[in-house]
């Protein structure tokens, strides 16, 4: 009676049918939950699938971006009754054209100066030719016409200095100032960069 009781329980628990057991339906798999970029973002919800490897990202898969300005100027001293550029500060120019080049987006304005020396008139046609003369170098450089602007201030602005002679040669000048800004993406920290304090 014992044995009899112990058979029908094991059948009663391991089942009576002797039938197959059916597979499980196939499910249509209905978004991308690959990551192409590796941004840790799935295909179905990234917004930029092109992410650099190295990048912080949004909830979208984009990258994060932080702005930097960084600031650039030229001056260029003429000799007396003068617009044409001393050799001595073709490298000064060619370091605005770089600036310009990396910064397409910014524009510059050369203020052109004359000294005391002569009429208020003349001086400010020769600060105008000064300024004219920079602008001619930088687009000779590449720089496209419409990014460059020229002012003559005459001889309204000179620069105070101990002596009259070396204020006049101080005063003969083209200068201007640029700013660029860019848009640069955040690393991500990893335990091999070094942090500057």
């Amino acid at each position: 009676m014992r044995h009899t009781l112990i058979t029908l329980l094991a059948l009663f628990l391991f089942g009576c049918s002797t039938g197959q057991i059916s597979e499980p339906a196939a499910v249509t798999q209905s978004r991308d939950l690959g990551d192409s970029d590796h941004d840790g973002v799935i295909n179905a919800r990234d917004n930029c699938t092109q992410t650099p490897l190295t990048a912080v990202v949004d909830n979208d898969g984009c990258p994060v971006y932080v702005k930097r300005s960084e600031e650039n100027d030229v001056h260029v001293l003429f000799a007396n009754d003068s617009s044409l550029i001393p050799d001595s500060f073709f490298p000064e120019v060619q370091r605005m054209s770089d600036f310009l080049h990396k910064y397409p987006d910014s524009n510059v304005e050369l203020k052109g100066h004359a000294s005391l020396v002569g009429r208020h008139q003349y001086n400010t046609q020769l600060s105008l030719r000064r300024a004219e003369q920079v602008r001619k170098q930088l687009i000779e450089t590449g720089i496209a016409p419409e990014r460059i602007q020229t002012v003559g201030f005459g001889d309204t602005l000179p620069v105070k200095s101990n002596s009259e002679e070396q204020s006049n040669t101080l005063s003969r000048r083209v200068v201007a100032k640029v700013v660029g800004e860019k848009g640069y993406v955040v690393d991500e920290w990893t335990i091999f960069m070094v942090r500057n304090n």
